[in-house]
């Protein structure tokens, strides 16, 4: 067979189809062939991908900020929303474009930085000081570990080192206040004129105009559509543990996680921080090892703090002589770690080299781990085993009637009494939400969904949180429509009249400015109205007791002219009118603005420029690089 094959294989024909593909593996790659590679990412921001599992991990810490912060009034489909999806993806290139211009231009967050926001985040701190104990405590409770947070904080750290340099690098002069200062304060001399309701001069209202009004405006008198649902729930703050958890149980808990309970040893140390750049030649490395060897050859316990404060890099802790706190091991970088805990109690070290530099360390005082004793933790311990039996039961229940209620579609009925529950009944309620169960966004989105509302089938379990979650079933669905002509022509009848008025009152207050344009006293014209002259001197952009729509208007209108006031008339709510005259306009008094109050100002208006000046950064770098969305992953 292979001797037939040479055979055929000559003869120019073949030897060019031969080199064609050879040509192809070689131009392709023959891996091409034999693997295929499935694009994932929902964003590709030059070479670096946005995954999905990062975008859905963005979505949901956004869903869980947005239900913290508004509680039943939160709406999680936003979040499903394409527009809301766009933003938050838009969010997210920014970063990646910030960061990868970090790395460009060399900057970086330090440990000394990283260490500091941590400190200072209050649900770390007992008695206003950082207590490791509890960071590792809360770190434990939202199953992270110490690297895993500090990287999350490195890089939200990270992602506004280009903004608050940008920020910082913003100037804005005495100048810039002096006329924005003069704008805010300034204070306007006003005379208005509240005019009175018309009387209506035709009040009758026939049934053929109510009945073409009811016709035009439908959508104004629609009943909402509105459902009731049965539903069934698991709650585990009703379940009881099946018994109490005997102190065998509690012994062997506490030996298993007996390591929950330890202090780890921890070092209170102070560094002088000498910084090498990021990008140092052989000569800068050599001159900082040379500084940092003379700064270790001189320290000694009785100088150390003047030494850090005269030489150290780390801006944080210089100001403390260097003092870092007590550590323990994880919470710096190894090699930092590694030093410090070889050194003795009141030794100092020889230079480290880290990322940040060359650092001496002075260990000052040691304090060894110690494991509470078991009586000291039983309470805890079986607070903890009833709750996670607790949990145990709720898992065991909501799974089976997850399943109970799937396998039996069309009613609760099965699943309810398979596991003891009870089916529960809400009232009506619209899109809008209602009382009880129905309050819950998550619940009424699925008694509105096309599976629960159009195909009549039981919903999925709805985690409401906490262990606690429903299954529910449409009990009657009562659709929008149109309220009958007999239940709205009152509501009708006035709309129409209030419409009449509206229309009166504003053909008058446009009369009536004409007259004021051409020269006819406000006094006068006001008297023909039925109506008094009032007056505001020196009113400001804030003026209490005055109509918020007269105020907007006045520090609307152009400065008066050779003396002659400039006159408005301003639509009110409930459709009245008001005639306005702005009389005299003058700046700010500067003089009144103390010290302190500029440099408020001035900060506001370099984080409001700083912020200009970074998205325009940002759309820069968008111009220059590759951005790849792909909006079907989203």
């Amino acid at each position: 067979m292979l001797q037939s094959l040479r055979d055929k294989m000559h003869g120019w024909p073949s030897i060019v189809v031969l080199g064609v593909a050879v040509f192809a593996m070689s131009f392709f790659g023959i891996e091409g062939y034999f693997t295929s590679r499935t694009e994932t990412f929902v964003a590709k921001v030059g070479k670096q991908e946005i995954s999905q599992q990062d975008f859905q991990n963005r979505l949901n810490e956004l869903r869980q900020q947005g239900s913290a912060q508004m509680g039943d009034q939160f709406d999680p489909s936003v979040y499903e929303q394409p527009a809301m999806k766009e933003r938050v993806l838009d969010a997210m290139v920014d970063q990646q474009l910030l960061l990868k211009a970090n790395s460009d231009l060399g900057m970086r967050v330090s440990d000394g930085a990283l260490r500091e926001a941590i400190a200072s985040i209050p649900a770390f701190q007992v008695n206003g000081q950082f207590d490791p104990a509890t960071y590792r405590a809360v770190l434990a409770g939202e199953r992270k570990t110490p690297a895993m947070f500090e990287d999350e904080i490195r890089s939200s750290l990270a992602i506004r080192l280009l903004p608050d340099a940008l920020s910082a690098s913003t100037i804005v002069t005495d100048g810039e206040i002096d006329r924005f200062l003069k704008l805010r304060m300034q204070r306007r001399d006003l005379r208005y004129v509240m005019l009175p309701r018309p009387a209506l001069t035709d009040s009758a209202v026939t049934d053929a105009q109510i009945q073409a009004y009811y016709k035009q405006h439908q959508g104004e008198f629609m009943a909402p559509e509105q459902v009731a649902i049965q539903y069934v729930e698991v709650n585990a703050a009703d379940l009881k543990p099946d018994a109490a958890p005997s102190d065998e149980d509690l012994h062997k808990r506490y030996e298993d996680e007996k390591q929950r309970f330890v202090q780890p040893e921890q070092r209170l140390v102070s560094h002088i921080l000498v910084d090498v750049p990021k990008n140092a030649t052989p000569e800068q490395q050599k001159a900082a090892l040379a500084k940092a060897q003379k700064i270790a050859a001189e320290a000694t316990p009785q100088n150390f703090a003047k030494l850090a404060e005269q030489d150290s890099a780390d801006l944080g802790s210089r100001r403390q002589g260097g003092d870092l706190g007590w550590l323990e091991k994880g919470v710096t970088n190894k090699a930092f770690d590694d030093a410090l805990f070889t050194l003795q109690k009141g030794q100092i070290s020889k230079p480290v080299l880290s990322d940040e530099g060359y650092h001496i360390l002075w260990l000052r005082d040691v304090r060894s781990g110690q494991a509470k004793p078991f009586e000291e933790v039983r309470g805890q311990l079986e607070q903890e085993a009833l709750a996670a039996e607790r949990e145990r039961k709720y898992n065991d229940i909501a799974g089976k009637l997850a399943d109970k209620s799937y396998q039996n579609p069309s009613s609760l009925e099965p699943a309810a009494q398979a596991l003891g529950l009870q089916v529960k009944d809400s009232g009506l309620f619209t899109r809008d939400g209602g009382k009880g169960i129905a309050a819950d966004p998550k619940v009424v989105k699925a008694a509105f969904s096309d599976d629960v509302l159009v195909q009549g089938n039981n919903s999925s379990l709805i985690d409401l949180g906490n262990d606690h979650s429903v299954v529910i079933h449409v009990g009657k669905h009562v659709p929008a429509a149109v309220r009958p002509l007999a239940e709205v022509q009152d509501a009708i009848k006035k709309d129409i009249l209030d419409q009449r008025v509206a229309a009166a009152a504003g053909k008058r207050a446009d009369d009536l400015l004409a007259r004021l344009r051409k020269g006819e006293p406000m006094d006068t014209v006001a008297a023909s109205a039925g109506a008094a002259v009032q007056s505001v001197p020196e009113a400001v952009r804030v003026q209490e007791g005055l109509p918020e729509q007269l105020r907007d208007e006045a520090f609307l209108l152009p400065h008066p002219q050779d003396g002659k006031p400039q006159f408005a008339a301003v639509a009110l709510p409930e459709g009245a009118y008001a005639l306005l005259a702005v009389d005299k306009v003058q700046d700010g008094d500067l003089s009144k603005v103390t010290a302190d109050q500029r440099k408020m100002l001035r900060q506001s208006m370099v984080a409001a420029y700083g912020s200009v000046v970074t998205q325009g950064f940002i759309e820069a770098l968008r111009a220059k690089t590759e951005i790849k969305i792909a909006r079907d992953r989203m």
